[in-house]
């Protein structure tokens, strides 16, 4: 793939102006995956540039990372997604490329899709990891053990406070993610780079995009940060979570005290995929997830 973003007809970047028409839309069409928040579009624009347009009452969005080959998340919103599809792939084709969707629960594959017209294949590295929240607050039973025991080790051995997220301690959750970056060299990986950019994104736009986040601090200082929102009416999505890795067990404290403070309302946690990367996979069935959110890719037959 050439490494020029390409032009489709009909799409226009998105920016943060688009935040209430694509806020409204979801609203209107509860998403199930972690993509589809405007949060996440949003932070993650500069990798994956998102192109945006209206089609049949919804609103469709092609992302067209560099050097890589662009695909359609799936059409949401109150109108025909089913047809708002069919004109995202049209408009895909008429830009010379092929029309490919990905991302797609399989609520989408079941309820909008002709089976002959489309070809459908899992994305099992991009399933979606959700988790009962009671369990992730309680931490009982015996497959959890070793996590209370993480979170025993944390707060037996330090003395700590916590925080939401805003104006008071964002300096320095930035200085803390800086740290974070130098300490796992960044700079030689440029995976973390654009995480580090989505980082900064989203603490320097944190107020507009009305997410919520917690802090943890020792010595006034931020040493661990999650943010996230409501996906839907009984899920939350975490889309951040960052601990000095030298403080034994404090990834098992964010976890822990970001659901029990932030999301005790809501049923469930959707902490997202995997990527195929193995100790990721491990990480996240070390918590015992509830059900995994499956994704599917999309082709035309």
């Amino acid at each position: 793939m050439n490494s020029r973003v390409p032009e489709i007809s009909g799409f226009k970047p998105l920016e943060l102006t688009d935040q209430a028409a694509v806020s409204e839309a979801l609203r209107l069409d509860p998403p199930m995956t972690s993509e589809l928040t405007f949060t996440n579009l949003f932070i993650w624009r500069r990798h994956y540039h998102p192109q945006l347009a209206e089609i049949n009452g919804c609103l469709a969005v092609v992302l067209t990372p560099e050097g890589q080959y662009p695909f359609a998340l799936p059409p949401f919103g109150a109108g025909d997604k089913a047809a708002a599809l069919a004109g995202t792939f049209k408009a895909m084709a008429y830009a010379g490329l092929t029309p490919l969707a990905a991302r797609v629960d399989d609520r989408f594959v079941e309820q909008w899709l002709d089976k002959d017209l489309y070809e459908v294949s899992p994305e099992p590295d991009q399933s979606d990891y959700v988790y009962l929240t009671g369990d992730l607050i309680s931490l009982s039973g015996r497959k959890l053990h070793q996590k209370k025991n993480h979170l025993n080790q944390f707060t037996n051995n330090n003395v700590f406070g916590l925080s939401p997220l805003d104006r008071t301690v964002l300096d320095s959750v930035l200085e803390m993610q800086e740290s974070w970056c130098r300490m796992k060299q960044c700079a030689l990986n440029p995976e973390l780079l654009e995480e580090d950019l989505a980082v900064f994104e989203a603490l320097t736009h944190y107020t507009r995009l009305g997410c919520r986040g917690l802090a943890v601090l020792i010595d006034g200082r931020v040493q661990a940060f999650a943010i996230g929102e409501p996906l839907n009416p009984e899920t939350a999505v975490i889309h951040l979570e960052k601990a000095n890795p030298e403080i034994r067990g404090l990834y098992a404290a964010i976890n822990h005290f970001f659901c029990r403070e932030t999301w005790a309302e809501f049923r469930f946690v959707n902490r997202e995929q995997d990527l195929g990367v193995e100790g990721l996979r491990q990480a996240k069935q070390s918590y015992n997830p509830h059900h995994l959110v499956e994704k599917f890719r999309i082709t035309a037959r």
